[in-house]
Order: C-alpha cells, then structure tokens, then sequence
C-alpha cells in the first residue's frame, strides 16, 4: 500500500520526505525524546539515513513496513514519527513504535498516533496481531498504548542495551477480533 494517508480529527499519518530530516532530527537528536526509546540520540547524518532507507522499502512489494511521519493536521508540521513493521517470527503480526516531539507530550497526540497505526494495520493490512515495546519507566507510554486500545502482556527482562546497560520491556498488544476501531475520548491526554 503506497502512498499511506491516514487521518485522524488532529492528525494525519503520511510518507516521509527528505524534507522531513530536520523534524525527524528533532525528535530522534533530542535526549529528552529518546529517554525511553531503544537507541541513544542519533546524529542529523543517522536520521537522514534512516529516512533515506524508508523511503526506499515505501515501494517494495511486499511492503513490509511503514516508516510514516505524524503531522498535526491544523499546522501541517511534522511531530512525530510512526512505524509498523512485519514481525518475520509471527503470521499475520506486526511491531509497532512512535515518537513525538516533547513540544507535542501530554496532549492526547500519542494516542492517535497508535490509533492510527492500529487502523493500518488492522484495517487496511488485514492483520491479526499489532505489538509494541516500552520502556518499563515510561508510564506515559504505558497509558498512551492502553486508551488506543492495547492491552499489557508482560515483560521481556533484558531485551534493550542502551547506555552500556541491558534494559527489560514491557509489552502492549492489540488483536484483530478485540478491535472494533473505538472511538478515541475527547479528554485522551
């Protein structure tokens, strides 16, 4: 499926650009961004690489994941950046991950931004299981995976290095006959 054009009442799910390097740079260069993520900061260098790979498996077939910028829809700039990809090790199963700027934390954005991962996956690919991993300090997240509609199944203890130690993840899913594209509540924050 390309091109991916996903909507939500603030947000729209889209393919990256090249002219997206700097906003992804943003998010992916802050420290504050990448707290609870797998990676460290990554240089202007690494995201324009990282773009540059994306763009390129966008037109594969099969299209085995999507590397998708989050924009909020009212000023058309880039906050985040979404991800779902086929899990090789599942049938029918993908991972899914995001990003926001910290500018856009606490308003309820992040929990569209799955939502809508959730509806490509379900929806438009045919899924039968979506799952993510977080960071077992990032309640933020914990919350943001539980409204759009996943459900915590557990930890995997050791499963991330970052900063030279091992790091445990707690893992969130969602499953295609649990999911009837609820409605997000209007005070989703």
């Amino acid at each position: 499926m390309y091109p991916v054009s996903r909507r939500s009442q603030r947000l729209e799910l889209r393919e990256l650009t090249l002219d997206d390097v700097d906003a992804v740079f943003a998010i992916y260069g802050s420290h504050e961004a990448t707290e609870h993520l797998s990676f460290e900061p990554r240089t202007r260098e690494d995201v324009g690489h990282i773009l540059a790979r994306s763009i390129a498996s966008a037109t594969e077939r099969p299209r085995t994941e999507y590397a998708l910028a989050v924009v909020e829809r009212s000023a058309r700039h880039l906050i985040g950046f979404g991800r779902l990809a086929g899990d090789p090790h599942q049938q029918q199963a993908a991972t899914m991950g995001f990003a926001l700027h910290p500018d856009a934390w606490g308003a309820g954005l992040g929990t569209e931004t799955v939502h809508l991962l959730l509806c490509l996956g379900f929806e438009d690919q045919g899924l039968h299981r979506i799952w993510g991993a977080r960071s077992p300090l990032n309640e933020a997240s914990a919350r943001t995976m539980l409204r759009a509609g996943m459900v915590e199944e557990g930890r995997i203890r050791e499963h991330v290095q970052k900063n030279g130690r091992w790091r445990d993840s707690i893992v969130h899913a969602a499953l295609s006959h649990e999911w009837d594209n609820p409605s997000l509540p209007d005070e989703a924050g």
